[in-house]
């Protein structure tokens, strides 16, 4: 069992944060009677899920969905069922980004085109 602190220096985060997934009912630590929080590796299981979610993206309702549907289901079933529909759709919006990055790289080149042949041509006109 770890403390709040030993959480967040392990993680990289801070206090708040874990405290805000806790008010969201993502973690359930174990309070003492002065009522410090402690963390089983469960919840540290839960944190390093919630952090990969942030990373790729996911909004913090989806985060929880999935996180809470394995306490529902301990096969991990219906966790892995809605993971895969949440990570589909990511992908889906990830492929749109980058089609429309490609997109502005692409007139962002043609402008840039434009602009070098426009400075070569001021500086001809100059000599």
């Amino acid at each position: 069992m770890k403390s709040i602190s030993e959480v967040a220096k392990e993680f990289n985060t801070t206090t708040r944060t874990i405290r805000y997934y806790e008010e969201l009912g993502l973690l359930s630590p174990i309070r003492t009677d002065s009522n410090r929080r402690f963390y089983r590796s469960a919840d540290c299981a839960k944190l390093k899920l919630i952090q990969r979610g942030k990373q790729y993206g996911f909004q913090l309702e989806e985060i929880k969905e999935m996180v809470l549907l394995f306490d529902m289901d301990r096969t991990g079933r219906k966790q892995l069922e809605r993971t895969i529909e949440y990570g589909k759709e990511k992908i889906a919006e990830i492929e749109e980004k980058i089609k429309e990055l490609e997109e502005m790289k692409k007139e962002m080149g043609s402008l840039l085109h434009l602009f070098t042949d426009k400075l070569e041509n001021l500086k001809r006109e100059e000599k």
